[in-house]
């Protein structure tokens, strides 16, 4: 079977559904600055938020409600441990359903004693618990039900952050903090008080740091490097103690990453998610959150990837990290998640009562949530419970605004959206239905005020779907809106299903052909271009290239550091190529050669330039572990294989023919002209139908003319023998006055550092007819010269 797509084989954390450990007391308070200060320079307030207002002297809060009756604004002094300094009621504009008060600086430090930095949070009364004047924090005072008809689920016992909060004190939960239980609502949880605990937003300063300029390269001409900010230097000894895994130990590895070849990072979620009591106990992974695919707010820098804990210095750290990648010449992309959030479902089946309250469901749950047709529980595309409801115009806002905010204050040059169809949905409750024109989607109204990058480059937004999520209509491959690119599971899985299972499954060379040559079928009608097709042969989301290629199925009931992990796919149409490390190398070269070598926007995932392995867990979504972390401790075959990743990326940017900016215009269809692209089967003639459409054909040649492509100087020639036997090819001519020399082949007879040649260094291989021998499982690269 392929690869489902349409099912997310992750399972990630939480905390509606995951038991987490329950303990005595919440972690000290973090610690502020050594006193207050207002801003330096002074900024607008935005819409909505808490920010300082323009002459420094007060700060606005503004917070949005369509069925609030009440809602108090609550003032600490501390991120934890104690009681408000201040409980302040909010007025409702009924034009615009936001809740606003002002305070004054000097009412912060005189009256109320908060000289450092300002924590703040909300309680808020609705129809299903009505304002009764005798509440007190922990009573029932008011109450009428836990959920109404309409969906309301307000409940004043639980202090609820700011959805635009722009950092937060801490994660719900923490080593030695309470349990998930002081967050829930239903008859066991509903009076429990939870504002000691409960994280706090921060009103922050102005800041000024700067992010660098933002590259203006074309998305075609990216090499995307998808990795996690933590794990990629979590288990860096080169990097100081207190800066690995950080923000701060990232910004230390752009040259590295620049002189690898990677011109895109694009790091896992990075908002705040609850991670803080990942690896508490690490012989209990249950409820840990290492990938971040649990947001629990859209515009705050996750805390836990900071060096500096400080209100604030998330914040100036993420943006001197992007610097540090823009002065290497270095986009950054960021992985987002607005199809849920980390609210959750339902704690137990068939339960409508008991559900987490942190923020958005406890403000306006049917506004920012899709819910089923009765509104009595979350409606779910997403397997983790709880569309966020995109086509409701509040939510929508929520969504750009955020971006808006990660893109031009946080420096962000573009996005990969996890579960991008819940983005496209046009039904707010008891539906699914994905547009791909109504002009009123999250998707189109993104792209409307922020534009994609054009195609052949400059000023914009790298906008990139994951084009899935659950349930009918939710796959969508090919049938985004213009601007916005795709992870390309087509690709995946026609590159996999040719390497690891010939013999059970139909590829024929025109699959392999439209791949290879940008999708044409998927982005060209609807006037797409081929970078358009983010190809990749593995991501994040199941089995490394290492494994892939290693591991007949997967193994995720390891013990610490490599498991235990639930979920996971059981169909990765994998192969341990008999066993043989030398053929899963050989498989691995090959894998990324393809990747390499095809139209389309490359991606590899952060440790296959080495081979990194997981033992075969192909969903270690709750791995904060050695294991998990990359590693700059190199076998020599390790550094083999990084090396020869190195030079292949050096050769695609060496070459214009490889990165199209519209899709290959037709051949002449004999096989001896020099179109952009012609295709040959080995034997040196054009493919004619028949060979096209036959699966038992295994071996395919092709050809780019560098004269019509912006390369003068060469044409280049792959070669694919995906048969176990050698297989004769004939090659075409190089051109007039040219000769072929080999680039590389990826047969084991050359394995090695020099794997692939260094421009200048290429052997001589022949001209027009000349017969290469290549073995079996092996790509061919020549170049003309």
């Amino acid at each position: 079977m392929p690869l489902p797509s349409r099912a997310r084989s992750r399972r990630a954390t939480r905390l509606g559904s995951l038991a987490f450990a329950t303990a005595t007391a919440l972690a000290t308070s973090l610690a502020g600055p050594g006193g207050f200060a207002p801003p330096a320079a002074a900024v607008s307030s935005p819409a909505l938020g808490a920010r300082y207002d323009g002459t420094g002297t007060g700060v606005d809060f503004r917070l949005y409600s369509s069925r609030a009756t009440r809602i108090e604004l609550y003032l600490y002094a501390a991120a934890s441990g104690s009681q408000e300094a201040a409980r302040i009621t909010l007025v409702k504009d009924a034009a615009t359903n936001v809740w606003s008060t002002s305070v004054p600086v000097a009412t912060l430090q005189g009256q109320y004693g908060i000289t450092g930095p300002v924590y703040y949070g909300y309680r808020a009364w609705g129809p299903n618990w009505p304002y009764d004047p005798s509440w007190t924090k922990g009573s029932s005072a008011g109450f009428v039900s836990d959920v109404d008809a309409a969906g309301n689920r307000f409940n004043p016992n639980k202090l609820l952050t700011d959805p635009y909060a722009l950092e937060l004190s801490h994660d719900p939960l923490t080593p030695g903090g309470p349990s998930k239980t002081v967050y829930g609502t239903g008859p066991q949880y509903r009076a429990v008080d939870d504002g000691a605990q409960a994280p706090k937003g921060i009103v922050l300063a102005a800041d000024t740091t700067a992010t660098g300029s933002k590259p203006t390269r074309a998305l075609k001409d990216d090499i995307v490097y998808e990795v996690h900010v933590r794990g990629l230097t979590k288990n860096d000894p080169s990097v100081p103690t207190a800066h690995q895994g950080t923000y701060k130990g990232a910004a230390s590895k752009a040259a590295q990453l620049a002189a690898l070849g990677v011109t895109a990072v694009e790091f896992l979620p990075v908002q705040e998610t609850q991670n803080d009591t990942n690896d508490a106990d690490p012989t209990g992974t249950t409820g840990d959150n290492y990938w971040g695919y649990e947001t629990i707010n859209f515009f705050a820098p996750d805390r836990r990837y900071s060096s500096d804990k400080s209100p604030g210095g998330p914040t100036r750290e993420f943006k001197e990290m992007v610097k540090a990648y823009h002065d290497a010449g270095i986009k950054v992309f960021t992985d987002v998640v607005y199809n849920h959030a980390a609210e959750g479902g339902p704690w137990n089946a068939g339960d409508k009562n008991t559900y987490s309250l942190l923020n958005m469901r406890g403000l306006d749950n049917p506004t920012y949530y899709s819910l089923t047709g009765d509104m009595q529980a979350s409606w779910d595309n997403t397997g983790v419970n709880g569309n966020l409801n995109t086509y409701n115009p509040t939510t929508r806002n929520l969504v750009v605004d955020s971006l808006a905010h990660w893109k031009d204050t946080l420096g962000v040059d573009g996005f990969r959206f996890d579960l991008a169809p819940v983005l496209g949905n046009t039904c707010q409750h008891g539906c699914f239905q994905y547009s791909r024109t109504d002009p009123n989607t999250a998707l189109n109204k993104i792209t409307a005020a922020m534009p994609g990058r054009p195609a052949a480059g400059g000023t914009g937004t790298d906008w990139i779907a994951e084009p899935w999520a659950l349930g009918a209509g939710t796959y969508q491959v090919g049938n985004f809106p213009n601007g916005w690119s795709e992870w390309n599971d087509k690709f995946r899985d026609t590159v996999r299903r040719d390497q690891n299972a010939m013999g059970s499954e139909n590829v024929t060379p025109s699959d392999l052909a439209t791949r290879f040559a940008g999708s044409s079928d998927l982005y060209q009608a609807a006037g797409r271009k081929p970078s358009a097709s983010v190809n990749f042969v593995v991501a994040h989301d199941g089995f490394t290239l290492k494994d892939l290629y290693s591991c007949n199925g997967k193994n995720n009931n390891q013990a610490w550091p490599y498991g235990p992990s639930d979920g996971g796919s059981d169909s990765n149409i994998s192969w341990d190529q008999g066993g043989s490390a030398t053929e899963q190398r050989k498989a691995a070269r090959n894998g990324l050669a393809l990747l390499m070598l095809s139209a389309g926007t490359p991606m590899m995932t952060g440790g296959d330039e080495y081979l990194r392995s997981v033992n075969c867990n192909n969903n270690p979504y709750n791995l904060d572990s050695s294991a998990n972390w990359l590693t700059t401790s190199w076998t020599p075959d390790q550094s083999t294989f990084r090396t020869y990743a190195q030079r292949m990326i050096a050769f695609r940017k060496a070459h214009p023919a490889l990165r199209p900016a519209d899709f290959y215009s037709a051949t002449d269809g004999n096989g001896n002209g020099m179109g952009q692209l012609d295709w040959f089967t080995p034997a040196g003639t054009a493919p004619d139908g028949t060979y096209w459409g036959n699966a038992n054909n295994h071996a395919l040649a092709w050809r780019y003319d560098g004269t019509e492509l912006g390369d003068p100087n060469s044409a280049v020639y792959v070669g694919y023998n995906g048969w176990s036997g050698d297989v004769d090819f004939t090659l075409p001519s190089p051109g007039p006055g040219k000769n072929w020399y080999r680039v590389t082949d990826t047969s084991a007879w050359a394995e090695g550092t020099d794997q692939v040649a260094q421009p200048g260094t290429e052997a001589l291989i022949g001209g027009a007819g000349t017969v290469y021998r290549l073995h079996g499982r092996a790509v061919l690269l020549l170049v003309a010269k």
